[in-house]
């Protein structure tokens, strides 16, 4: 008896010819079972040809709406790289900027630690509001600006009438933050552009500069306690520059409107437009390259010359030191004539041995407070010699000021406290005259006359 065919051998026969042939029964022959197998083939070929297809489409439709939404939701633009090169004596600065292809507003190009909309920094300034405007100078207008994170940052926007003219200067302020991180200078953050717009975002320092304070339009008067931690802060930031970056910087710009100053009185140098990197070659001692910086604090060696060097800033130092114990500006032309530069009127009273006269007046009088001014001054003599070579560097001028610092509160500390008498300004001015004779005995318009310094 013959064994009857499996029905799994048979179905499986079946479900082949049906795939072979729709219309009809399968046929034995040869020639049907290989037209069956290449039309069976060519069927799958299809299928598989329209999958991957769908896939692919269905691939990009989701990819595109992730990445719509992503821009949707990002607070911050999309980087796009920068490289700035250090500028040459012809400021032949290297600057590549990528921007975006989309003609909207958000096109833009950033470089930096932050990525920062143009949007973002608009609403952050209130729309550059004036109320916002917290300094100006030679580049631009500077506003106090509040992220969506609710952190504060100071925004630097490039005037567009001095943009061909200084926009060397203004990008190399950027490559020069890009590169500097310390305590005592202010932290860059990141630049955009959009547009004709330039803009800079750096750290916010809330508490005026160092001018406004010895002007007294801000806080209650700078102690010479406080003003030495603001001169040490100084030193440290130049002395870092000229020599424990990649490559030294100098600043060309120290002055007393470039220092910043935080809530605990602490300072931060700001505006490095005007910097440049020192000479590559150790053994050389300067560069040759055009004058620039700010009346009053140029190194008279440096505008004769036009050879630049670390010791350029050095000379500004000791104008900012005379400065800071002064409380003068460097030139003053409402002066009488012999005070009108503040260094030379304050070197002539130090070697009259009347530093003390120099003195800014709102300081309170003591022998270590005066002691300390004295000192102060004979470094600035030191910083504004009219040769470089004869000048310290700068940290040599932050370890002696260190010692200044250490000698003045150690005077203190072994002495009672100044009564407020010592107040020069701040003590409530009377009649002399009326009060010489309880307070010196003296009766009579004949009697000796005294006459203070």
């Amino acid at each position: 008896m013959k064994k009857p065919s499996s029905p799994n051998l048979h179905q499986s026969n079946q479900r082949r010819n049906k795939i072979g042939h729709k219309s009809g029964s399968a046929s034995n022959t040869n020639v049907t079972n290989k037209h069956n197998h290449e039309h069976n083939h060519s069927t799958m070929t299809y299928f598989k040809s329209v999958f991957k297809s769908f896939f692919t489409l269905i691939t990009k439709t989701t990819s595109e709406a992730v990445a719509n939404d992503s821009s949707r939701n990002k607070v911050r633009g999309v980087t796009s790289s920068t490289d700035v090169s250090s500028d040459s004596s012809k400021s032949s600065s290297k600057w590549k900027s990528s921007q975006s292809s989309t003609p909207t507003s958000t096109s833009r190009s950033q470089l930096g630690m932050g990525n920062f909309s143009f949007e973002e920094l608009y609403k952050a300034t209130g729309k550059f509001s004036p109320d916002n405007k917290i300094g100006e100078g030679a580049f631009g207008i500077v506003y106090k600006g509040r992220l969506y994170d609710g952190s504060l940052v100071a925004v630097k926007c490039a005037r567009k009438d001095v943009q061909k003219k200084h926009l060397a200067e203004f990008k190399n302020e950027i490559n020069t933050l890009s590169k500097i991180e310390h305590l005592n200078l202010v932290r860059w953050y990141g630049y955009l552009e959009h547009g004709d717009d330039k803009i800079i975002v750096i750290e916010y320092v809330n508490n005026g500069t160092l001018r406004e304070h010895l002007d007294g339009v801000r806080g209650n008067g700078l102690e010479i306690s406080e003003r030495l931690d603001i001169a040490i802060d100084v030193a440290h930031a130049i002395t870092y520059l000229h020599m424990y970056t990649d490559h030294p910087i100098i600043h060309r710009d120290i002055k007393a409107s470039n220092i910043l100053i935080t809530d605990s009185l602490r300072a931060k140098v700001a505006d490095f437009g005007f910097a440049r990197l020192a000479p590559e070659d150790p053994n050389a001692t300067h560069i040759s390259t055009q004058v620039k910086g700010t009346a009053g604090y140029l190194d008279p060696d440096y505008m004769r010359t036009r050879q630049l060097s670390e010791k350029s800033d050095v000379y500004s130092f000791g104008v900012l030191l005379v400065e800071i114990m002064t409380g003068r500006h460097p030139v003053e032309p409402k002066k009488p004539l012999n005070e009108r530069v503040t260094i030379k009127w304050a070197m002539q009273l130090l070697k009259q041995g009347e530093a003390v006269i120099a003195m800014d007046p709102r300081l309170r009088r003591s022998s270590a407070s005066n002691k300390a001014v004295q000192k102060v001054l004979k470094l600035a003599f030191q910083c504004l010699a009219p040769v470089r070579r004869l000048r310290p560097s700068m940290k040599n001028c932050q370890e002696v000021l260190w010692e200044i610092r250490k000698e003045f509160r150690d005077r203190v500390s072994s002495r009672p406290p100044a009564i407020g008498s010592h107040h020069s300004s701040d003590f409530p001015q009377t009649d002399s005259r009326k009060n010489r004779r309880k307070t010196f005995g003296v009766a009579g318009d004949k009697r000796p006359q005294f006459v203070s310094a």
